[in-house]
């Protein structure tokens, strides 16, 4: 992923309403939801939720496909795991790190 991509994700993530649209895709899985039910679970106003859509799509966050006379919208893990990996890429200098040690401090000298 390049710089571009990981500004565009977390642009588009830096707003309550498209962070809440996001983690809710994410919950329901690849099935998706419909914008309605977006719309109704979150209780966004559709007008709204049309812009914020727009935007998480632009970002490649989420994806969309037709089923019958609806749009289903789902999360795009895969570029999430993307940008999760790119601010990651080198975390404690290069050396493999889990929780215990990435939360320690450096020690000054």
């Amino acid at each position: 992923m390049d710089t571009k991509d990981v500004l565009a994700a977390l642009a588009a993530i830096a707003q309550e309403s498209r962070l809440a649209v996001f983690r809710l895709l994410v919950q329901v899985g690849p099935a998706g939801m419909a914008a309605s039910k977006i719309a109704e679970h979150l209780d966004v106003a559709p007008s709204s939720l049309s812009f914020h859509l727009k935007e998480l799509t632009h970002a490649r966050l989420i994806t969309s496909r037709a089923e019958g006379r609806f749009i289903i919208y789902s999360a795009d893990v895969a570029v999430m795991n993307g940008v999760i990996g790119y601010l990651t890429e080198n975390c404690c200098g290069g050396i493999p790190c889990g929780p215990a040690s990435c939360g320690t401090t450096p020690t000054a000298h």
